[in-house]
Order: structure tokens, then C-alpha cells, then sequence
């Protein structure tokens, strides 16, 4: 069997989407779940971006030991430096570069001919080279780039050392049938392409990012650069689960390949990584989605308990597609608590177990059974933040049919309560207005969402929302049996980031 080389670029490319920012804590969680996903690349981040980025990518270089740890460098010096500093320490080192190829970007962007194109590219993989023997070279905007240059250049930078090349679709732009044939013709026209491995990334735009990788992969790619859930810029990425199920349940079409993921374990990344985002999964959203395999058409379902081949041509337990019972409650102890974080994926330090320790037993205090999804809605509420500038103290509201409701919050920042009184037109909007008042900040919400993390009456309720502010959209989180809370703490979960940006 031949190996489809899985590079997973969720904490870079993933995280490029508008309001998906994730701190270092949060990009390490993500990280330690796609080395139990079996992923073979993880494209950590872009280092030269931020000093945030550069210390995410540099802890996961030291912490990650299966996976090939990435980081993404423009064709410039200062870049590569960056990404060698950061991804030292890892075990298996990459060093990603990237330079435009088609003439929109040469004329628009970089302002340079081809002959400039084709001596910086050869400079920055020669350089990068030098420090580490692992190197991916994409021309950017593959797919518009003029294929008799392409050629040029993907030979060029092989013969400087790239061991990996990657042809990207950049703004989602080819189709099925054409994206195969410039993989061939790549394999057919490039003297020395036989010297690296054939890599294919697709964004999203017009809907066929999975079928243009899955057609490169017929035609002889074999590293499919992709993320969980498809996040990423603009309309997202290529998503993992659906072209790794796709050649797992097509092996008629993908004879003789296979991928090295844990399929088993799809689920929770996909989970974490909505989390952590605040990117809701779409309720039909292929492998994933709350509905992807439940039935309600009366002849569905009796198809389905016939025979569940007729209307089920995978089985939801094959990705980790189930709900776990009750699995601590209010006499459990902080060993067990801790022991169990680690099952479903987290990795935190004692102070982080202890802060969510208190969670949980408030919680069960709440609430009588605990399950594995209000667990990972505690921790994500502790490890959001590192040291947040505004805590929540208390709020009041006063709300009625017949009465505008009121709120009064009260904030902490540098140990002092700051409060504010405020009216809205319901009790969640007189506490974010009065929460304007304290910090500040004048934004605009994008996007509010609500959804109970697990069944009941009473179940934990989590809020998910985007801010807007001086150009910026950051996410925002918050969880408690109390929606008004849970819709609080998002909110300030979402201002902090803005006041860290």
C-alpha cells in the first residue's frame, strides 16, 4: 500500500480565517489532537507573523514528537530564519517557502519578472537548506501560473534541495479534471520531479477543494496539504475528514493507497478545533455534522435498521462519532478529573487542572451528570486566556414582559471591580452594552450563537460570538448553565483579544 502523506495546516492556514485567532495554549491542545489523529505533517503556524505565533510553533516543535513540525517562511531571509529559530527542537524539521509564480501576483504584488522569480526562489531554498534538510517549496497561485514557467521553477527549486513540492490552488480557482492533468503534466514535463514528493493544496472557493485534491491524488500526488473541518482563508480549505474517509471507503477508486489517520479519533479534533475556534460545525456537514448520520425519513430509518448499508456507507463509530456517558460527577476526585482530561485530549499544567478542577465542581453542584463535552467546555473556558485583562466579578439583571431590562456588571481588571449599570432591548443586550461602557470598546457583533453542550434541562449552555472593531474580527466563548452568563464570558473573552491585538 502506498501512503498519502496527510499535512495538516489548521494551526496556519486554518487559523488565517477571520476570527479563528487561537493562543499558544490553545495551538498546542489542537496540536497534541492531531498527533493522536495520526497526522503526518503539522503546519504549525507562520513564525516571522507574530511573536505569539513564533512561540506556538516553537513550543509544538518541542513538545510534538511524531508528527513533522512546519513552519511557513516568504522567500526571504529574515522569514526562514524565523521559521528555522522556531521548529529547531522538533524532531523532524520543515521548512515551508512560498513565492508567486502567475503573472497577476508578479505584476500586482511582487512587481518582478520571471527571471527575478525563478533566482529568489532557488536563493531562499538553497538558504533554507543550509539549516535544514526537510524543505517544501509552493509556487503560489499554481493553478494561474503559466505551466511552461511552472515547470521552470518547480524543476529549479529542486535541484536547490526542496524535497517536497507543493502546487497550490490558491484562490480555489481550477476544477477537477483540469487540477489532475497539471499534476500530470508536472510529473511528465519536470526532468527531476521524481527527487520530490508531489503536494496539493486547495482552497475552497468554488466548492471543489476535496475534489481537486482527490483528483491530484489519481493523477500523482501524494501529500494532500489540508485541515480540520476545512477552516481557513476566505470559503476554508481542503477538509481533512472528507478526503481521508473518501479514500478509505472508495478503495475501488484508491486502490493501493491509504492514509495513516487514526480515523477513530476524527471526531474529537473536529470537535476541539470548533471549539477552540468558535467555528460551529454545520449540523450537514459531510463526516462531522450532527446529522451526518442520523435518519429521519420514515423510510430511511427502515432501510437503515434492515439493513444499515442502504442508507449509511460509513459507520458514525468508525470516526469516533458517539457520545460518552457519564463519566465524573460531584464526589469525583481531582486525580480522576485530571486522568480523564487526559483521555479525551488535553494536556494541561497543575495550575490550569486546578482552575478547572473549581469549574467542574461548581458544575456538578449544577448539575447531576457530566459528560465528556462539558468537560471540554470547562477547559476551554480556562485555557482561552493566559493572563486576560478583564475578569468577570458579578452581574444583576432585572427583566420582565412588561419592564426594559436592566443589567449591572462588574468587572476586575488589575484587582480592581469596575462597574457599570445599562438597559437593552433584552438582558443579554443591556449586559454587553453595559460591558461597552467598562472596557471601552465600541463593537460591532457579527455573529451570536447558542447551543446546549450536552442534553437536559439542565445542560451546560455555550455561546459563541464574533466582535468587531477597528477593522478586526476576533472570536469569542463563554459556557454556563446560565445562558446570560455564558453569553457574558464570551463577550469578554472577545474583548480581551482585542485588547491583546
Amino acid at each position: 500500500m502506498e501512503k498519502i502523506i496527510i499535512f495538516d495546516t489548521t494551526l496556519r492556514d486554518g487559523e488565517q480565517a477571520p476570527g479563528a485567532s487561537l493562543n499558544p495554549q490553545q495551538k498546542l491542545e489542537i496540536a497534541f489532537s492531531l498527533e493522536k489523529l495520526g497526522v503526518d505533517v503539522i503546519e504549525a503556524g507562520f513564525p516571522i507573523s507574530s511573536k505569539g505565533d513564533f512561540a506556538a510553533v516553537q513550543a509544538i516543535a518541542r513538545t510534538i514528537k511524531l508528527p513533522v513540525i512546519c513552519g511557513l517562511a516568504r522567500a526571504i531571509k529574515k522569514d526562514i530564519d524565523a521559521a528555522v529559530e522556531a521548529t529547531k527542537l522538533a524532531r523532524r524539521p520543515r521548512i515551508h517557502v512560498f513565492l508567486a509564480t502567475s503573472k497577476i501576483h508578479m505584476q500586482y504584488k511582487l512587481k518582478k519578472a520571471e527571471g527575478e522569480i525563478i533566482r529568489l526562489a532557488v536563493e531562499s531554498v538553497s538558504y533554507a537548506k543550509k539549516f535544514c534538510s526537510d524543505i517544501e517549496f509552493s509556487p503560489e497561485d499554481a493553478t494561474r501560473t503559466q505551466k511552461d514557467f511552472l515547470f521552470q521553477v518547480i524543476e529549479a527549486v529542486i535541484k536547490a534541495g526542496a524535497t517536497t513540492v507543493n502546487i497550490p490552488d490558491t484562490v480555489g480557482y481550477t476544477e477537477p479534471e483540469e487540477y489532475g492533468r497539471l499534476v500530470r503534466a508536472i510529473k511528465e514535463n519536470v526532468p527531476n520531479i521524481d527527487k520530490a514528493v508531489i503536494s496539493v493544496h486547495c482552497h475552497n472557493d468554488l466548492g471543489l477543494a476535496v475534489a481537486n485534491s482527490l483528483s491530484a491524488i489519481k493523477n500523482g500526488a501524494r501529500q494532500v496539504e489540508c485541515t480540520i473541518n476545512g477552516i481557513g482563508e476566505r470559503a476554508g480549505n481542503a477538509s481533512l475528514e472528507e478526503i481521508v474517509m473518501s479514500i478509505d471507503t472508495r478503495k475501488d477508486i484508491y486502490s493501493g493507497l491509504k492514509t495513516g489517520i487514526n480515523k477513530k479519533n476524527i471526531y474529537k479534533a473536529s470537535r476541539l478545533v470548533s471549539k477552540l475556534t468558535g467555528f460551529v460545525v454545520a449540523p450537514n456537514k459531510a463526516i462531522v455534522g450532527g446529522n451526518a448520520f442520523r435518519h429521519e425519513s420514515g423510510i430511511h430509518q427502515d432501510g437503515v435498521l434492515k439493513e444499515r448499508s442502504t442508507y449509511e456507507i460509513i459507520r458514525g463509530e468508525d470516526v469516533g462519532f458517539l457520545v460518552e456517558g457519564m463519566v465524573l460527577g460531584k464526589h469525583s476526585g481531582r486525580h480522576a478529573f485530571n486522568e480523564r482530561l487526559k483521555k479525551i485530549g488535553f494536556h494541561l499544567n497543575k495550575d490550569q487542572v486546578d482552575k478547572a478542577f473549581d469549574r467542574f465542581k461548581d458544575l456538578s453542584d449544577k448539575k447531576k451528570d457530566i459528560f465528556d463535552d462539558d468537560l471540554r467546555a470547562i477547559v476551554d473556558d480556562e485555557i482561552r486566556v493566559a493572563k486576560p485583562i478583564w475578569k468577570l466579578n458579578s452581574f444583576e439583571i432585572n427583566s420582565g414582559t412588561k419592564i426594559k431590562p436592566k443589567a449591572q456588571v462588574v468587572l476586575i481588571k488589575g484587582g480592581k471591580n469596575i462597574s457599570e449599570v445599562s438597559s437593552g432591548d433584552g438582558p443579554v443586550d443591556a449586559c454587553f452594552k453595559a460591558l461597552d461602557k467598562i472596557t471601552n470598546f465600541k463593537a460591532q457583533l457579527e455573529d451570536f450563537r447558542l447551543e446546549a453542550v450536552t442534553s437536559g434541562k439542565d445542560a451546560l449552555g455555550q455561546v459563541s460570538l464574533k466582535l468587531k472593531a477597528s477593522g478586526l474580527i476576533v472570536s469569542g466563548r463563554g459556557s454556563s448553565t446560565d445562558i446570560v452568563e455564558a453569553a457574558v464570558k464570551a463577550y469578554i473573552d472577545a474583548v480581551n483579544k482585542l485588547e491583546t491585538k
